[in-house]
C-alpha cells in the first residue's frame, strides 16, 4: 500500500514533464559502466543516434509487469533507432537469485540488455524513488523525460515517436566525449 501510493505520487508529479531531479544523474554513464549484465552489455557507440529508454524494474513488481508489453511493442517496431536497456534492482530475496531472474526475464519476454542492480547504486546514482520508472533519452544522449509508475503508456510513446522525428545526424559532444575519454 504504501509503495503504491508512493508511486502513485511520484508518477503525478513527474508525468508533468519532470526530467531530473536534484541529486539525479542525467547521463547514460552509470549504467554503462554497470559490471554485471543479462542479455549484453550495450556501449556508447551502439547507442549513438538512438533514442534510449532505461527501464528500471524489478521482474516481481506488478507495475513493473504492466508497463513490460508496450516496452517490447517499442521495441519490436523501433529497435532500429530505439535501445531499451533494463536496470533490475531487486525488491526481495528472491529477486536476487541471478537464475530466478533470467528465468523471469525470458517468461516475460524481456530480450535487452538488463544491468543488475542488487546493490541499489543505480538506482541511488539516478535517483529512483518507485519501480517502475523510466528515463528517456534523445539521440544525443540527453535526458529528456522520466516518468513513474505504470498506466502511462501513452507518455512514453508520445515521448518516443517525438524523439525519433527528431534528427538523428546531429552528434553532440555527450557522445563524442564517451568516445574519445
Amino acid at each position: 500500500m504504501k509503495r503504491a501510493l508512493l508511486v502513485a505520487l511520484t508518477g503525478a508529479l513527474l508525468a508533468s514533464g519532470a526530467t531530473a531531479g536534484a541529486g539525479e544523474t542525467t547521463s547514460l554513464a552509470h549504467v554503462l559502466a554497470a559490471k554485471t549484465w543479462l542479455q549484453g552489455h550495450p556501449t556508447a557507440a551502439a547507442l549513438s543516434g538512438k533514442v534510449v529508454i532505461l527501464d528500471v524494474f524489478t521482474v516481481d513488481c506488478i507495475n513493473c509487469r504492466n508497463v513490460t508489453p508496450n516496452l517490447r511493442a517499442l521495441h519490436a517496431k523501433d529497435g532500429k533507432d530505439l535501445a531499451i536497456i533494463g536496470i533490475h534492482t531487486p525488491e526481495t530475496p528472491a529477486e536476487r537469485n541471478r537464475a530466478y531472474v533470467v528465468q523471469t526475464l525470458h517468461a516475460l519476454g524481456i530480450t535487452w540488455p538488463v544491468a543488475v542492480d542488487n546493490d541499489s547504486a543505480l538506482w541511488n546514482a539516478y535517483g529512483v524513488e518507485a519501480w517502475p520508472t523510466q528515463f528517456i533519452f534523445d539521440r544525443q544522449g540527453r535526458l529528456r523525460k522520466t516518468v513513474v509508475g505504470d498506466s502511462q503508456d501513452d507518455v512514453v510513446d508520445e515521448t518516443v515517436r517525438g524523439l525519433l522525428r527528431e534528427p538523428a545526424t546531429v552528434r553532440t559532444s555527450v557522445w563524442e566525449a564517451k568516445r574519445q575519454g
